[in-house]
């Protein structure tokens, strides 16, 4: 092996090292702190290990009452962006028509704008107009406006990909439109749907700028852990932090162990 190449291996070696140090580091930080006895947010000095800052979050009622409101929230979402994901998108995809590229440029530019600026829209438009204070209604009507572009342009991704031909077979054979596409057009697309179902919910779940502006004296859980770490930073924080890593790795774990036995299926 030339001596450039042992070379180039150990600075990339070295550089994804230090990637994966930089990336997990604040993650190791948040976890060791939530066992830690001392009130205030540190690992050094340790001053002993604990699980009372999980018995407190468990007893934070507003916390669940948040954690609540977020899964409303986001189902909610989920409801409305995916079907007019899937509309849009079809309708690009099918269609040819004038309007065609105006039509997208309006469904992607949601997309485009700040986050605070969609929440601060939402909520005055349907204060102004129907009298309707924020809350989660808005907040919904808020996130559902740019979260439906992203399941659109997931959903159209796959769409394009669809051969029209089997759908003509089965025109010709005597099936109806409904018959055609919950058989045939709607099982192609479900691996989209399904992803975009997801991002969709995590999107929603997620979100702080659209919802601080458009969710009135209502919280949702990041609302809820920002007006916390504004007041005082609870290790009980870093706890909610670790459990949301760990479900965060055991469902990237169990998605990985069914993929690779698909593969294992599909290659006998």
């Amino acid at each position: 092996m030339r001596p450039s190449s042992v070379v180039l291996r150990v600075v990339t070696g070295g550089y994804l090292i230090l990637f994966f140090i930089y990336l997990l580091m604040p993650l190791v930080f948040m976890s060791l702190v939530a066992f830690n006895s001392s009130t205030v947010p540190q690992v050094s000095p340790w001053q002993g290990f604990t699980l009372k800052w999980f018995g407190v979050l468990l007893a934070d009622n507003q916390m669940w009452g948040s954690l609540i409101n977020s899964f409303i929230v986001a189902f909610f979402v989920v409801i409305i962006s995916v079907p007019i994901g899937l509309s849009a998108s079809l309708l690009l995809t099918r269609l040819q028509f004038k309007y065609r590229d105006g039509l997208y440029a309006v469904l992607v530019s949601p997309l485009l704008l700040p986050g605070i600026i969609i929440g601060i829209s939402t909520f005055l438009f349907w204060d102004r107009a129907f009298q309707l204070s924020g809350g989660l209604f808005t907040t919904i009507m808020a996130q559902a406006s740019f979260i439906s572009g992203y399941s659109m342009l997931l959903i159209m991704a796959r769409s394009q990909r669809f051969d029209r031909i089997q759908e003509d077979a089965a025109f010709d054979l005597g099936a109806t439109h409904w018959q055609v596409f919950y058989k045939i057009t709607l099982p192609f697309l479900s691996p989209a749907l399904i992803s975009a179902a997801a991002l969709a919910f995590m999107q929603s779940f997620d979100n702080y700028n659209t919802t601080l502006f458009a969710i009135g004296f209502e919280q949702t859980l990041p609302i809820y852990i920002g007006s916390k770490l504004r007041s005082f930073i609870s290790p009980a924080m870093n706890a909610l932090s670790f459990i949301f890593i760990l479900f965060t790795l055991t469902g990237a774990v169990i998605y990985e162990t069914l993929r690779r036995r698909e593969l294992r299926n599909n290659s006998r």
